[in-house]
């Protein structure tokens, strides 16, 4: 039997809410991805409070709110308390959203379920992968290796590979494969027949068009609004997809000269981008070689303005101006009150790139478009005055009193417990010193007549009133008072979160506005009312989710042909689709299963442990392949004296072999290489015309049904000539040859 697989999802099945699931690995229980709403729901976590102290590890794949923001509330209230993994920009840029979804929400509520100081505990735990780092788990999780792998839709987004004993469990959900301005396109295609994949049927109903087509109808709208004096809302993430829409405007207006304001606005704007900055590493590659070669840092915005408080965008002069705000859903956030004092001009344009999460203002608008009226809640916090301030500090100065009262207990309680009988207290007198006098208020009347005790009455053993004094009796040696290093050493992680505690910036500066609302601690209260806005600005909603399409996602899901397949998160007509289309096409064993409900999809496959004996490996010839070395092996089963299973050399001569070239070439890739040697290459009716003569075509599928891998050649059809030999060996240096 392989090795056994469970999984139970907690949240995000059949439907578009936050994602969390429970993959069980021979018992050992990881949690992949710890999501929340922006309605910040409890009940949606309630599966997950009853597994979270049975968690083992917590696998974090993308740096929104729908894959990791529950992470503080479950570390604070359901006793989560895991190790976590997830990728460098996973963990900065993850911390960076949950501070602003704080942020937002402190401003306009009594939001209570979470702090500053959870979010920073919470994150504490985090241990930082790189891509295809392969970390061995230890303990109860021995001979379990995890990697994170690219994912290609949010910066840092990752695809796990979960492995023990040579079986791969894979968890790709919101993947891209498209390469875009700022990140390469996943890996997931590089997996080809795991044990297990689960993957989201998010997408499975939608097609996009051509990424220059969307990218210039985005910006033709724009600039229409602007032209014609308007502004343009773009309700965004706070980390996420709208690194992509900074740079398609940022490019273009630098490429057109164009003068109309750009402006970023969250609560952690300056931090993002100062990270973002960082991670040259983690994008696409013609970022990373721009940098290389001329040191120019795609992320040095000249055209967009950082802003941190509302109150900086007031200032900005009257004009057409573009403003990119969180949140996207427009639950909250800036962009929730610029919503409100825009939307009744029909000049302007709100300009959505995602979907709305569902039951949010956001989707209702996609939903039903304008012209329409909407009720909407307006709240701001004001300080107290008046009476409502004189009581909030009475009922302050009473809980001060109280804490301070059960201090005091805690601590008599601690000294007379631990108090040493030798040590003389010093509020008693020693008997042999001084005679105590039946009366106290005639011991009182002499020496200490001018202290004033109030409430305190000393008992007759006492000679003094005054507070216990304890004498600290340090250790000392030849070169001073002993200490313990380990008091003076600051812990790297103290270090990073003392120079990015909400808006920081890498300089350990705090964001203006964000100091001021978490250093201010004038009493206040939040004020809200209700408005009906009239809706009359142009709404226009395009896909910049940066999701792999439906067509592109069956077209994957083929060529990895995993043994079993999960489905999971996506609406309940997009599962059932994607379900049936699987059966048909990839695989046999297809799941979609419900919330809480445990499916079992261990492998049927055996695996075996064998021995390559001595004998045998002193005749393999290796073969330098890349970074890996590759020889065949013909050998036969055979036992050692332990009864191991061991191969064997062959006690008959080995068959010959056939030349194997090993490789996976993609023809868009192909056809850039030939036109980077001077080949005229161009794609017509599916197949590469290479020249004036020669054609290459792809035959054959990438799998069969069931994982079975499938025959898949390149033919080079054309007359035999000087072309016909060119481009074959521009073929052939695209592979290994073995």
């Amino acid at each position: 039997m392989g090795t056994s697989v469970q999984v139970k999802p907690l949240c995000g099945v059949y439907n578009e809410n936050p994602l969390c699931y429970l993959v069980s690995v021979d018992d050992f229980n990881f949690l992949i991805d710890c999501g929340w709403n922006d309605h910040f729901d409890p009940s949606l976590l309630q599966p997950l409070s009853r597994v979270a102290s049975s968690i083992d590890a917590v696998l974090l794949s993308h740096p929104d709110t729908l894959h990791l923001g529950a992470l503080p509330y479950a570390m604070k209230r359901l006793g989560l308390s895991a190790p976590i993994y997830s990728t460098e920009p996973v963990y900065r840029l993850g911390l960076l959203s949950m501070y602003d979804q704080y942020l937002s929400r402190k401003q306009v509520s009594e939001f209570d379920l979470f702090t500053l100081d959870d979010i920073d505990s919470a994150f504490q735990n985090v241990n930082r992968l790189t891509y295809s780092q392969n970390h061995h788990l230890s303990g109860k999780g021995e001979g379990i290796v995890i990697a994170p792998h690219v994912a290609g839709h949010l910066l840092g987004g990752t695809v796990w590979k979960i492995t023990k004993d040579g079986e791969d469990v894979i968890y790709a959900v919101d993947f891209n494969h498209r390469k875009e301005r700022h990140l390469n396109g996943t890996v997931l295609e590089s997996f080809v027949r795991p044990a297990v994949l689960i993957t989201d049927a998010y997408n499975a109903l939608n097609n996009q068009p051509s990424r220059r087509q969307r990218d210039q109808e985005f910006l033709d709208a724009i600039l229409k609004t602007l032209r014609a004096d308007g502004n343009v809302l773009l309700p965004v993430d706070t980390t996420g997809r709208v690194l992509e829409l900074i740079l398609i405007l940022e490019q273009y207006w630098a490429q057109h000269h164009l003068t109309y304001p750009i402006f970023f606005l969250t609560y952690v704007a300056s931090s993002t981008i100062d990270y973002v900055k960082s991670f040259l590493e983690w994008m696409s590659d013609s970022i990373a070689k721009s940098f290389e070669h001329t040191r120019d840092n795609a992320f040095l915005l000249k055209h967009v303005t950082l802003l941190i408080n509302k109150s900086e965008l007031e200032t900005v002069p009257d004009g057409p101006k573009i403003v990119l705000a969180s949140m996207a859903s427009l639950e909250a956030g800036f962009s929730h009150d610029i919503f409100v004092e825009w939307a009744p001009d029909t000049k302007n344009l709100m300009l959505f790139t995602e979907r709305g999460q569902f039951g949010t203002l956001a989707r209702m608008l996609q939903a039903d478009p304008p012209p329409k009226a909407v009720k909407v809640t307006m709240s701001k916090r004001v300080p107290l005055v008046g009476d409502e301030l004189a009581t909030y500090e009475e009922e302050q100065n009473r809980i001060k009193k109280e804490e301070a009262l059960k201090a005091s207990i805690i601590k008599e309680e601690e000294t007379s417990h631990g108090s040493d009988p030798t040590v003389a207290d010093p509020m008693v007198a020693d008997a042999s010193n001084v005679h105590a006098s039946s009366d106290v208020s005639v011991q009182h009347s002499g020496t200490f007549r001018d202290i004033f005790i109030d409430g305190f009455v000393p008992p007759s053993s006492s000679f003094a009133p005054m507070f216990p004094f304890y004498e600290n009796n340090p250790e000392w040696d030849d070169f001073g008072e002993i200490i313990n290093p380990d008091d003076y050493v600051i812990k790297e992680e103290d270090m990073y979160q003392g120079s990015l505690h909400v808006g920081g910036d890498l300089n350990g500066k705090l964001d203006e506005a964000s100091a001021s609302l978490i250093l201010d601690m004038a009493p206040s209260k939040v004020v809200s009312n209700e408005l009906t806005v009239q809706v009359k600005c142009s709404l226009v909603y395009m896909d910049f989710e940066g999701r792999s399409d439906g067509r592109s996602l069956k077209s994957i899901l083929a060529h990895v042909a995993p043994l079993k397949l999960v489905l999971v998160h996506g609406s309940a007509e997009a599962t059932e689709h994607l379900k049936q289309h699987c059966l048909k096409h990839v695989c046999p064993h297809v799941y979609a299963p419900q919330i809480e409900e445990t499916i079992d999809v261990t492998s049927d496959l055996c695996a075996y442990k064998v021995q390559l004996s001595e004998k045998l490996m002193s005749n393999v010839l290796f073969k330098k392949l890349g970074d890996y070395e590759v020889a065949w092996v013909d050998a036969e089963v055979g036992k050692t004296d332990g009864g191991m299973l061991s191969l064997l050399p062959l006690s008959t001569p080995a068959p010959p072999h056939k030349s194997v070239f090993v490789g996976d070439i993609k023809m868009a890739d192909f056809k850039q290489f030939l036109a980077s040697n001077g080949v005229p290459v161009e794609f017509s009716g599916g197949a590469l015309r290479c020249g004036e003569y020669t054609t290459l075509r792809k035959v054959g599928d990438a799998s069969q049904m069931g994982g079975a891998a499938g025959i898949q050649q390149i033919i080079i059809e054309g007359p035999l000539s000087e072309e016909y030999y060119k481009i074959r060996d521009y073929l052939y240096s695209q592979f290994y040859s073995l």
